[in-house]
């Protein structure tokens, strides 16, 4: 089979942009090779394991997964099913959280709570050098991921294994930034959209969807600095509750921030 029956061979059972993506990584031949040699022979090993791709993203499992990578700003981050897939909408928390660091001074201190695969203490981390980056998530198959996803993109974070805030007895930071668990322990987005591939534990607090993000903001005073900002990514539909937490533990100059798509994404507030 050639490079371009093996696409027509996939047209129809999974998307297009999907089945380019999974045919040059499992026969190493570029777009290019298929926009203009689509009459090359695919060997039969690099054949089988696109059809066996094909067939699990059929299925509905992420392509993050079967790569083993995904893009972050601009990076790419090795995943695994241990952590969940980097997604567009956290950048918006990343970008808050970037602004905020830059009125700290060098060696401003910020930690990541349920980092996963790592990518946004990661990213802060690179993106301002000057600040002491540490992340915390309760997995610690979800921390190989990210230890080893610092160490290849160069990132100088400290992990910590633990329930939230556990192992940071005494520490206390001038930015707190999390994803944590949000969707309801019945939402039916749980069984679709790939979602039942993901780790459950990192989609859903097996509650309302808010248990977790009660903790977060009931623990953040005693591990903020005074004028520290906690900021935190949230369901579309908990801006307003998550605003209510905030102003009742304290938190001043609250907001929800919306991302691209105009969906209630990031709350956050300053000690």
């Amino acid at each position: 089979m050639s490079l371009g029956e093996a696409l027509a061979w996939a047209r129809g059972r999974v998307d297009r942009l999907d089945a380019r993506l999974l045919l040059q990584q499992a026969s190493g031949c570029t777009h290019v090779d298929l926009l203009t040699r689509p009459e090359t022979g695919l060997p039969a090993p690099a054949l089988a394991q696109f059809m066996d791709w094909v067939a699990r993203r059929a299925m509905g499992e992420p392509v993050a997964y079967l790569l083993g990578e995904a893009e972050f700003r601009g990076r790419l981050f090795q995943v695994s099913p241990a952590v969940l897939v980097p997604r567009p909408e956290t950048e918006l928390l990343v970008e808050l959280a970037l602004a905020r660091l830059a009125w700290q001074p060098a060696g401003a201190r910020l930690v990541d709570l349920g980092t996963g695969s790592g990518i946004v203490a990661i990213s802060l981390a690179l993106e301002i050098p000057a600040s002491i980056v540490s992340a915390v998530d309760l997995s610690p198959a979800a921390l190989a991921v990210a230890r080893n996803n610092a160490g290849r993109l160069g990132a100088a974070v400290t992990f910590y294994q633990g329930d939230w805030y556990a192992p940071l007895a005494g520490q206390r930071f001038a930015l707190i930034v999390s994803n944590p668990p949000y969707i309801a322990a019945h939402d039916p987005h749980l069984q679709g959209d790939g979602l039942r591939f993901e780790p459950h534990m990192a989609l859903t607090d097996a509650a309302d969807g808010l248990a977790c993000i009660r903790q977060i903001v009931a623990g953040a005073a005693a591990h903020l600095e005074p004028g520290g900002w906690l900021l935190f990514e949230h369901g579309y539909d908990q801006g307003e509750a998550s605003r209510n937490l905030l102003q009742a533990a304290g938190f001043k100059d609250v907001f929800t921030q919306p991302d691209l798509a105009g969906t209630d994404r990031v709350s956050g507030g300053q000690l």
